[in-house]
């Protein structure tokens, strides 16, 4: 199938199945039926068998979610997916709720590349908090409480995935893991969210970001 409005970056897998339950306030075992029964968006697996989303999925996902609160049983919501994707027609767009201006956290060991992806979350309207060294990511976590963290593998000398377990056990935050080589299956294991690669699109990890605090936005409305 072939979503025409949708680039190619879109196709690479992301998210975690507990990141895309949280983003669409579903069960994962709701994903996981809909994935069996109606076949119509099957993620990728890592070498684990942790079921890993692409952004074009999670969108399609978004598009069931939408008809299914407009009164479409589950079944229709699906046929009517598959029925756009026979016919090259665009997703409907879905309204989502504006990012909250909560607190990113850049745990980077490269200062010119922190400084970079600080820019663009800046110029988005995001706050953030970058930290050097595995230590300042640790303490600044503590005092801040982000709502997301992205981490570098290579921080300390490559003490990243160790910290993405360590966010993992303190608290329920979301995690992006950025490496300059191929250690997806490792970063889902650790506990992340969602993996980039880098050199980091600026797009994309923006598009990352909004989409991992969509869950926090729903969830701070419910708390007022």
């Amino acid at each position: 199938m072939t979503w025409p409005d949708r680039p190619a970056t879109g196709d690479r897998p992301v998210y975690s199945i507990s990141a895309v339950a949280r983003m669409l306030d579903v069960p994962v075992a709701t994903l996981r039926t809909w994935e069996d029964r109606y076949q119509q968006v099957v993620p990728a697996r890592n070498a684990s068998g942790h079921r890993l989303y692409s952004r074009r999925q999670v969108e399609q996902l978004r598009f069931v979610r939408a008809q299914m609160s407009e009164g479409a049983s589950v079944a229709d919501a699906h046929r009517l997916l598959a029925e756009r994707a026979e016919t090259g027609q665009p997703l409907s767009a879905v309204s989502a709720r504006p990012a909250p201006r909560l607190l990113i956290q850049l745990a980077e060991s490269d200062a010119y590349a922190a400084e970079f992806a600080e820019f663009f979350l800046k110029t988005e309207g995001f706050q953030v908090e970058v930290t050097l060294t595995e230590a300042a990511a640790r303490e600044a976590f503590t005092v801040a409480n982000p709502a997301v963290v992205i981490v570098e593998v290579l921080i300390s000398g490559g003490a990243g995935l160790e910290l993405c377990r360590y966010f993992r056990e303190q608290a329920s935050v979301a995690i992006v893991v950025v490496s300059a080589v191929e250690v997806m299956d490792a970063a889902i294991d650790a506990g992340a969210d969602a993996f980039l690669r880098k050199p980091l699109d600026p797009l994309q990890l923006v598009s990352t970001v909004r989409d991992l605090l969509r869950s926090s936005a729903v969830l701070a409305g419910q708390e007022r």
